[in-house]
């Protein structure tokens, strides 16, 4: 079991440090983020210039393509008519059409370089825009993840923490049940296994007796009688004890009231017990269940509380059983019995009484401070075939 929340433990660690890990790293991812953005406005600034640069080319290539032409027409007409042009003048149009074609190559040339320097920006800028999403995405992924981590580890503790205590638990259940078993064979020991030994040594004095004087042996028959009905009633205390027979056969409500009067002949404590509701027959494990309780309670009342009265009430509802147990003794600090090695609720015997109600689904309040008394309010479900109603 110890090997068990080792490893439990060593992951919750491990699921610590990855979260840790995670949020170190979250100043890291945003930067990436922010260049992404950054960098794709960069790009569209750039891709803006540049479109604006081609625009205003093309039309700088249209006026020198009209231009071109019109000198071209020129050169064309001056060359066709020799009577009418001289040399000079053919040669200023051959010099001026070329100027223009050269200055028109030179701008087709940077036009070009131009919408290849665009085609670039355009293809950068949609990569920058998937890397952007990509990060942005990663961001929000790992915000997401780190979130549900930590809404998880939270979950995670409690779990290991509920673990953890029902394993506290489980170990104690354990010790009460081992020291039931040394309380159950000192009982016999001292009870029942002393008195057959006084009836086995009375027996054979008797029969000593039955020759030498009669009335001897009469009288030590009736100490033998004696002492067989108290083993007889021990017996019977014992076995009560380890299960009320009767409550198989005459229900839950009348072994109560049977087990406190014998609770305030031996304790002096007065109890009050009321039944609100008419009376179900429960699943027999619901009906010992809520006996156990109930002695577990009478029994802390009297070896801790120092109380003179309590009282104990059971109602019953057509979905659930409501059960209220109170005293009027010295209470305790729930703070520093929460914060000790035992359990939730303190004391071996409360961990029994909160051990029972969970195995019911049920739920346990405690309410008690010092001075102040001590009040279980106890809620159980039941099911619609324990709602049957006793005849």
């Amino acid at each position: 079991m110890k090997n068990k929340f080792n490893i439990v433990d060593s992951a919750n660690k491990i699921l610590e440090d990855a979260i840790s890990s995670i949020e170190s790293s979250k100043e890291e991812i945003i930067e990436i983020v922010e260049h992404s953005r950054n960098e794709c406005r960069k790009l569209e600034e750039e891709l803006d210039e540049i479109k604006g640069k081609v625009d205003k080319l093309i039309k700088e290539v249209d006026l020198l393509e009209k231009q071109e032409r019109k000198e071209r027409l020129y050169l064309s007409t001056v060359s066709k008519n020799f009577n009418i042009y001289n040399e000079k003048d053919i040669k200023e149009a051959y010099d001026g059409a070329n100027e223009i074609r050269m200055k028109l190559l030179l701008k087709r040339e940077e036009e070009k370089n131009l919408r290849k320097i665009r085609s670039d920006k355009e293809i950068s800028l949609k990569s920058a825009i998937e890397v952007y999403k990509k990060a942005e995405k990663i961001a929000k992924s790992i915000s997401v993840a780190t979130g549900y981590l930590k809404g998880n580890l939270d979950e995670i503790m409690s779990t290991v923490g509920d673990l953890k205590k029902r394993q506290a638990l489980g170990i104690k259940i354990i010790e009460v049940q081992e020291e039931e078993r040394r309380k159950l064979a000192r009982d016999i020991h001292d009870g029942p296994a002393q008195s057959m030994a006084s009836i086995l040594i009375k027996t054979e004095l008797c029969e000593k007796l039955m020759d030498i004087d009669q009335e001897k042996a009469k009288h030590e028959l009736r100490n033998l009688r004696t002492v067989t009905k108290r083993i007889l009633k021990d017996t019977r205390k014992i076995i009560y004890d380890l299960r009320p027979m009767a409550l198989d056969d005459l229900g839950l409500i009348p072994i109560l009231e049977k087990y406190i009067r014998g609770f305030i002949k031996d304790t002096k404590i007065e109890v009050e017990f009321k039944v609100i509701g008419y009376e179900k027959k429960l699943e027999p494990g619901i009906e010992i269940a809520i006996f156990r309780i109930i002695q577990e309670s009478l029994n802390n009342i009297a070896k801790h509380s120092r109380a003179t009265f309590a009282n104990i009430t059971i109602e019953y509802l057509d979905t659930r059983l409501n059960l209220s147990i109170w005293d009027n003794g010295i209470g305790f600090d729930k703070e520093k019995v929460n914060g000790s090695d035992k359990t939730i609720t303190g004391g071996f015997g409360l961990m029994n009484i909160n051990e029972r109600i969970e195995l019911l689904d049920g739920e346990l309040q405690i309410n008690t401070s010092p001075g102040g008394g001590t009040k279980l309010y106890i809620y159980v479900p039941l099911v619609k075939e324990e709602n049957l109603y006793v005849e």
